[in-house]
């Protein structure tokens, strides 16, 4: 029995031997176990000698024995006789005999509950056979304990009965405007009459007549930049109303052709996307935008994009580009790769005369290209023609068999945005469309097909006719009428990023991370998808399509249904969302019909990041030799630039009220900054910025050099941009008298969208004394200099500069030195109509000797000027009075020591000789 120790054998256990009666050599002194193939034996039973005479034994186990863990054992079982003597020396032993040992099962454990919660929904007015099966579960190891016999509701007067299986169903039609939802209570016994443990609750929600539809469609869906991938229909499930379907498709499709060039990529410029992708660089751009050198698109006309990127329009008429030889040159070979963005049809385009009759039969060439090689010439045009793009390739055109590659594609028709990268290493062809590749069809042209002229030549949006054919072409137009035959085969549409780079092709990895969509549909988990269902996504990801035979798998598969973008600032905005429903019915005159459901997806304002410029103070003061050396002195050597991105934080958790701004440290990839002088341009002849043109091109940006502002553009990390704004040094030419500059300084981020903070820093040049003009030439006919006191004193608690040495002031002087001018002028015209007055008063008075005695000497005019004074208030001096002039001159003249005790600058004219004298 389970919990106990003794076992009873059928039949008992006896040993027999054939010396008995003889003492000891007839008797059993003991029994020994052995382990049989269970397991068991020495280890969990004994066999004690009741009577060695008799040879009875008993079998007994150690330890009480759980039916649970082990049912039942076997081993073996030996006997052996007392031998010769007392000391059981040469005892016998008998055979093993198998002992099997089942263990009896006790009535233990109750039934439990698989689950504590059962829920179900049923629609009214039905009479079901079930609505819910809820299952119990009984530890105990026998079938008889083990099983559950029956189960009951405990809950009464509930229109719902329970069957020996657990299965419940209504015993009345049920009403949901009666009674939403009905709550009870079942419980469970095994067959040994013991009660379930735990009681479990059933919920049954009844629910309204049925309607067949989706069930949970929510319309407006939000993704916040960074989320990753989201679940667009997470609760989302299709109600039949017991109508049994065989087939369900289901298509999902969001809208992104608005957006860019036909979905979310990434916002910098092609020359940062394609080093950041690692692209190999070399690339000739076949539609620049217009420039003095770059004049052959200045006809063609362009229209707005929202990634700043410049748009030609061609109307399949007039419109075409002669890109001109000296580009066309550098493209020679027949290893090359042609990449562009193309768009059908396009916006605000009037058909030609030819197709608005209705004849489309006639191919639209993007590009027709005859180049020279080392002594021969290769010819290729890329067109389209319907939903068919071919490339037509003459390796040769002295040879008579040219070859045409041929894509059936709907990208080319379905007058959406899309990027076409034609990897050309004759024989061998490649085409990626967004970054997806196809393969082409391969067809050998030998038809009636002029050779080429060999004369090497390039046009966008259209093809020659043969040589004879040709006649002069101007402004890069075609002209209507008669000579429009000049060219053929106009492209209708727009056209963007047109560029040819020679030599090796790009690897698929790089295609891929140039132009691939970085937003659009996605699947979940397909390890999770149901058996029988099909999930197909387009190359472009903005059609999702589902196919199943079950309902509940096809349920759970749209609720895998994703959406992601994986831009870290996603171009924030609406895409339109659809779902379109399919069903096949065995009844298909009574099979539904679902309507088509829309919705959009808002992509939400991204956190702006703060790009932060600091550790340059706004004075930058050297001396103005410093700026005069041939490497000038660098503007910004200590720029820190940091960005962060700014998000709220919930702060109630933490016993705070409101919220908070968590500001958190990124790395980010800058791609443009700017250093722009303030005021007037630089002037060439005088002053320049200088930068490590090194350091560029090591790191691959560009730069714009120019009198009005330095540009470094180019997708790079910040540490990148912080040494080369360092290296920015600013230079001037000698004796060009500037005092002061001011600069700013701004850098960006994704094409211009995020900003950072304007540095503006003001540059001081500090000039020596000895370089000044005296003020006092603008009054006198000679010219006098200041000169630095030679004394060593202290005035004003600056010390003034040993001769010796360069003395310098600051250019925010220029100001105070006028002030200084002025103040001398006014001196000089007071004391001049204070010698007019004291000479009156001379002449009229009676006591002459006394009088002369109080006149104005002009032989000896003592002027002070105190220049440190006039330094320390940097921005201005309060003007004395005419009563404090008077006085400082009197105090001059009477005690020049203390002036010079004070360390004062004093030029004084003795007499007729004229010669000043400094102290």
């Amino acid at each position: 029995m389970e919990n106990d120790n003794t076992v009873l054998l059928n039949p008992p256990l006896f040993a027999l031997d054939k010396d008995a009666p003889l003492h000891y050599a007839g008797e059993i002194c003991g029994f020994r176990v052995h382990n049989g193939p269970s397991g068991s034996g020495s280890v969990q039973f004994e066999a004690v000698v009741l009577d060695r005479s008799t040879g009875e034994g008993l079998v007994r186990s150690k330890e009480p024995l759980d039916c649970e863990s082990q049912r039942e054992h076997s081993f073996t079982i030996q006997a052996y006789d007392c031998g010769e003597g007392p000391d059981g020396v040469n005892s016998k032993k008998s055979h093993k005999a198998t002992v099997h040992v089942r263990v009896n099962d006790v009535n233990e454990f109750s039934p439990v509950f698989v689950e504590r919660r059962y829920e179900a929904s049923v629609p009214e007015g039905r009479l079901f056979d079930r609505i819910v099966r809820v299952e119990a579960l009984d530890a105990d190891c026998s079938p008889q304990y083990s099983q559950i016999c029956f189960y009951d509701i405990i809950t009464p007067n509930v229109p719902f009965a329970i069957d020996n299986d657990g299965n419940i169903k209504n015993t009345e039609p049920l009403d949901s405007k009666r009674q939403r939802v009905h709550t009870f209570w079942v419980t469970a016994f095994d067959c040994g009459k013991n009660r379930a443990q735990a009681d479990a609750q059933v919920v049954v929600t009844v629910k309204p007549s049925c309607k067949p539809g989706w069930i949970g469609w929510t319309k407006r869906v939000e993704y916040t930049p960074g989320s990753g991938s989201i679940p667009l229909f997470p609760s989302l499930h299709l109600e039949t109303c017991e109508e049994t379907v065989w087939n369900i498709q289901a298509t999902v499709e969001l809208q992104t052709g608005h957006i860019g060039k036909g979905c979310d990529r990434d916002s910098y410029s092609d020359r940062s996307v394609r080093r950041l992708c690692g692209a190999v660089r070399g690339e000739v751009d076949l539609l620049p935008p217009p420039s003095p050198a770059a004049n052959w698109t200045s006809a063609l006309p362009t229209l707005p994009s929202s990634d700043s990127s410049l748009v030609f329009s061609f109307n399949g008429s007039n419109h075409v580009a002669v890109v001109p030889n000296s580009v066309v040159s550098a493209l020679s070979g027949d290893h090359f790769t042609l990449q562009l963005w193309m768009r059908r049809g396009g916006a605000n385009i009037q058909p030609s005369a030819t197709q608005s009759r209705g004849n489309r039969k006639e191919e639209e060439t993007i590009v027709c290209s005859t180049v020279k090689n080392d002594d021969s010439y290769s010819h290729y045009s890329l067109s389209v023609h319907g939903c068919r793009l071919s490339l037509f390739y003459w390796p040769d055109v002295s040879a008579a068999r040219p070859v045409k590659f041929l894509w059936k594609l709907e990208q080319v028709c379905d007058s959406e945005w899309h990027h076409l990268s034609l990897s050309v290493q004759f024989p061998s062809v490649t085409l990626y469309v967004d970054g997806v590749t196809f393969d082409p069809a391969l067809i050998h042209d030998n038809g009636a097909i002029p050779n080429p002229a060999p004369r090497q030549r390039m046009l966008i949006g259209a093809c020659w006719e043969p040589e004879e054919k040709q006649k002069e072409i101007l402004n890069n137009t075609i002209p209507e009428g008669k000579d429009s035959v000049k060219f053929v085969g106009g492209y209708h549409g727009l056209l963007s990023g047109v560029t040819v780079r020679p030599g090796s092709v790009e690897p698929h990895s790089v295609v891929e991370c140039l132009y691939a969509c970085r937003e659009g549909l996605d699947f979940g988990d397909l390890e999770t998808l149901g058996s029988g269902m099909k999930v197909h996504v387009n190359p472009s990801q903005s059609v999702l399509v589902l196919e199943g035979d079950d309902i509940e798998s096809f349920n759970r598969a749209v609720q895998q249904v994703t959406y992601r973008n994986s831009l870290r600032f996603a171009t924030p905005g609406v895409r339109p969302l659809k779902l379109t429903t399919s069903l096949r019915c065995f009844n298909e005159e009574s099979c539904l019909s679902l309507k088509q459901l829309e919705g959009y997806l808002v992509v939400l304002q991204p956190d702006a990041p703060q790009i932060s410029l600091s550790g340059v103070g706004p004075h930058l003061a050297r001396p103005a030799p410093e700026f005069e050396g041939p490497r000038g002195v660098p503007l910004f050597p200590e720029l820190r630039i940091v960005c962060s991105l700014s998000h709220a934080v919930n702060t109630a958790a933490q016993g705070m009220e409101g919220g908070a701004l968590m500001s958190d440290a990124v790395a980010h990839t800058l791609d443009g900054c700017e250093v722009q002088p303030l005021g007037e341009e630089l002037n060439p002849e005088r002053e320049e910025l200088l930068v490590d043109m090194d350091v560029v091109r090591e790191r691959g940006l560009d730069i714009i050099n120019t009198t009005a502002y330095i540009a470094i553009t180019g997708a790079e990390s910040i540490s990148v941009y912080e040494d080369v704004l360092r290296s920015v040094r600013y230079r001037l030419a000698r004796g060009s008298g500037r005092f002061e500059r001011r600069f700013r300084l701004s850098c960006s981020e994704m094409n211009g969208r995020y900003t950072s903070n304007e540095l503006t820093l003001e540059v001081n040049f500090l000039h020596s004394l000895e370089s000044l003009y005296h003020p006092s030439h603008l009054l006198a006919s000679q010219q006098q200099f200041l000169h630095p006191s030679h004394h060593s004193g202290e005035l004003s608690g600056h010390t003034l500069p040993n001769p010796h040495r360069n003395s310098v002031v600051p250019g925010a002087a220029t100001v105070i030195i006028m002030v200084c001018v002025g103040f001398l002028v006014v001196m000089v015209i007071l004391g001049v109509f204070r010698i007019r007055s004291i000479h009156r008063r001379g002449e009229g008075s009676r006591g002459g000797a006394k009088e002369g005695s109080n006149q104005w000497d002009d032989s000896a005019l003592t002027i002070i000027v105190n220049p440190m004074e006039s330094y320390e208030s940097r921005m201005g001096i309060s003007a004395d009075t005419e009563g404090d002039g008077e006085e400082e001159e009197e105090e001059a003249a009477e005690s020049p020591d203390d002036a010079s005790d004070d360390q004062r600058i004093i030029i004084k004219k003795e007499g007729r000789d004229g010669n000043a004298r400094r102290y």
